[in-house]
């Protein structure tokens, strides 16, 4: 099946050459690369890892850091139209990208010294090392800075013990960005693989996001060197990191939402039922229009962001709207498809149900949507209402 861009407002006409650039070379790297091979990999619950130098090739990884380091140097808006057609060809690529550049190259970038930063930012940029982000906690999401993971002073450097959970790619990973309290406050360690006490398990059994590693991360007894300590106090340090992420998938859920989309415009007209396709008939014209109407919103909504990100003018907040909107309407999107594609939507053949699986992870990470209606709650009327 050919995807074409679905571009009801022609936002991709307000897009500068670079930006015209990269989502059309993403979105053939997912239709001729992604695509043909992830409901294979979804099935047997396995990460292509042959993607990766491919990824890395077109420059995916650290999209927007400095050239220096081997990354690509682009805009923000670049780095979301990216994670809009990753996330066209499924969820676990997209998050695959988005915890290698923003919550990985990221941190190291901002917060560790330039030794670490020229030892682990080309590595990771070139595909050649994988990161992991370790915040969340068996039982602490929602609620970080009740983390139990700590950190204790000892000669040279630090003793790091705790588990963490829900960690994407931390089996495959060579270096690992972790929180943990130290002194009372939460503060950041670059964790490399192989420090004796440190392992990472994969977790298995899931239902959502097969084509992705997802790991626990266990530290007993891990000797941290003083020098990969990160110079960031508080939560001040994670939540700059789920920002960037954040942003990345409120761009990938419209990736989502398109993917089951044209995949409904295409079954509805090729499907006939009382001899006319079914595209004829007003319920499945309205699930359509239904669709492209919150696709098309989603897409302003992330073009808006992706200019104030640019400028410097976006905030968190705008950041949740954002996720909320987008992950949300895709999950109905998902619904919709799988209505419309009837019995046929079950089938791996159709992206629908894998779409479906992957968002409902999509939803609950990198703040639910509960949270971040709070966190938008608490922003207009000036009042928490979690505390």
């Amino acid at each position: 099946m050919s995807f074409q861009p679905v571009d009801y407002y022609g936002v991709y006409n307000q897009l500068s050459d670079e930006e015209r650039m990269v989502r059309e070379s993403v979105a053939d790297f997912v239709d001729s690369e992604v695509i043909p091979i992830i409901e294979k990999h979804y099935q047997d619950g396995t990460f292509p890892m042959d993607l990766v130098p491919k990824m890395a090739e077109l420059g995916l990884f650290g999209i927007t850091l400095p050239q220096e380091y081997g990354c690509a140097g682009a805009n923000y808006t670049s780095y979301g139209l990216a994670m809009q057609e990753l996330e066209r060809g499924d969820s676990g690529i997209r998050s695959f990208a988005s915890v290698q550049s923003s919550l990985v190259m990221f941190p190291i970038y901002s917060y560790a010294n330039e030794d670490m930063k020229n030892k682990w930012l080309p590595k990771l940029a070139a595909g050649t090392a994988i990161g992991c982000f370790g915040l969340t906690e068996p039982d602490f999401g929602s609620n970080p800075s009740g983390m139990i993971t700590n950190a204790k002073k000892i000669d040279g450097g630090y003793l790091l013990n705790g588990a963490k959970m829900w960690i994407t790619n931390g089996s495959l990973a060579n270096v690992a960005v972790v929180w943990a309290k130290y002194e009372g406050e939460i503060c950041g360690f670059i964790v490399e693989k192989g420090m004796k006490g440190f392992s990472a398990p994969e977790m298995k059994g899931k239902h959502s996001l097969r084509a992705s590693v997802t790991s626990e991360l266990i530290f007993q007894d891990v000797e941290i060197p003083e020098s990969h300590k990160l110079d960031v106090k508080g939560l001040k340090g994670p939540l700059s990191c789920l920002t960037q992420a954040r942003y990345g998938i409120a761009w990938g859920a419209i990736g989502s939402a398109i993917g089951t989309y044209q995949s409904s415009l295409d079954y509805a007209k090729s499907r006939i039922q009382f001899d006319k396709p079914i595209a004829s008939f007003q319920l499945v014209q309205d699930k359509l229009v239904w669709m492209l109407n919150e696709i098309t919103k989603g897409q302003l909504i992330c073009m808006q962001l992706g200019k104030l990100k640019d400028s410097g003018l976006m905030n968190p907040n705008q950041v949740s709207l954002a996720k909320r909107n987008n992950v949300d309407i895709a999950i109905q999107c998902a619904r919709i498809a799988r209505d419309i594609h009837g019995a046929n939507g079950i089938l791996q053949e159709y992206p629908i149900m894998r779409h479906s699986a992957n968002l409902e992870s999509v939803r609950t990470y990198e703040g639910t949507h509960d949270i971040h209606t709070l966190i938008l709650g608490a922003d207009i009327t000036g009042i928490q209402a979690f505390k």
